[in-house]
Order: structure tokens, then sequence, then C-alpha cells
């Protein structure tokens, strides 16, 4: 993976770079993992040309300290609305370490650009969010323009 900025980056850069995605679309669900620069293995939910790219956000912990599970699905709730109300196409997502011992219910959210998926992150005391393209998986500080870029690989090993 590449990181541009480096300097600009939240304190736990390093697990955001290596997080998982699980995202369920209607009957069926993927995991989205991060891999070398230049991979792209699995199916892209979007039709190709179209340009989307799909970001990943959650409401869950902010500020990252740990917050009640009430508190959470409160944040999360609000998220969902927002997004509801601006009229995007979303799908339900958790996001976590590969192991699954940390995991974050989160929102999969097509129609939004980079910086304001960013401002949404901001919002809600994040870090950082995700950008999946078809030819790459970003990791977009909220507070910064560090970036993080690597290949990815979708597979049906989700567990939404």
């Amino acid at each position: 993976m590449h990181a541009i900025d480096a300097p600009g980056t939240p304190r736990d850069w390093d697990l955001y770079r290596t997080a998982v995605v699980d995202i369920r679309f209607g009957d069926r669900a993927v995991r989205v993992e991060p891999r070398p620069r230049g991979t792209a293995e699995g199916s892209f939910p979007v039709p190709d040309g179209s340009g989307a790219a799909v970001h990943v956000i959650t409401a869950w912990n902010p500020y990252g300290r740990t917050a009640s599970n009430d508190a959470n699905a409160r944040a999360q709730r609000v998220l969902l609305d927002g997004i509801r109300h601006r009229g995007l196409t979303s799908w339900p997502a958790v996001g976590g370490d590969v192991r699954g011992t940390h995991r974050e219910e989160s929102v999969a959210v097509l129609g939004l650009s980079d910086a304001a998926a960013r401002d949404l992150g901001r919002r809600f005391g994040q870090d950082a969010v995700f950008a999946w393209t078809p030819d790459a998986w970003r990791v977009l500080a909220c507070g910064s323009g560090a970036v993080a870029v690597s290949g990815w690989v979708a597979s049906g090993r989700a567990s939404v």
C-alpha cells in the first residue's frame, strides 16, 4: 500500500489500512480486503464506466473512543437518516480487523465525492473513511488530505 501525506495520518492509520469491510448487496454479501496496489479481484458492484466510488462510513466510536452500544446505535441511525434524506443508494456494511475481534457497523454509500465522504466522516468524529473503485481501495483521512492506496479483493467470505 502507498500512503500520501503520511504526516497527516491518524494515530491508528495502519489499522485502517489493513481493515476489511463486509457489505451486504441485497441477497449477497462480499468482503473487501486490501491487497497490493494494482490488484482488483472479484466483482465491483457498480456498472463499469460509471466512474462511481462506493464509500464506507461509520458513526461508531467517534474520536477513537469506545462508545456504548446505545450511543453507537443512535449515531449510526443519524448517519443512515442523513444518507436516506439525500436520496443516496446505500448498503449495510461492517468494518473491522481481519480476525473479527473489532467490528463497527458501517454503511456503504454510492453517489458521494471523496470530499463529501470525508466531510460526513468528520461530522461523526471519524478518523477515516474508505473509498472503493474498480481499480483501487483507498483509505481517506477525514482530518487531512492523507490517502493510502491499495488494490482489493472482493470475496463471498463476508459475515454481514
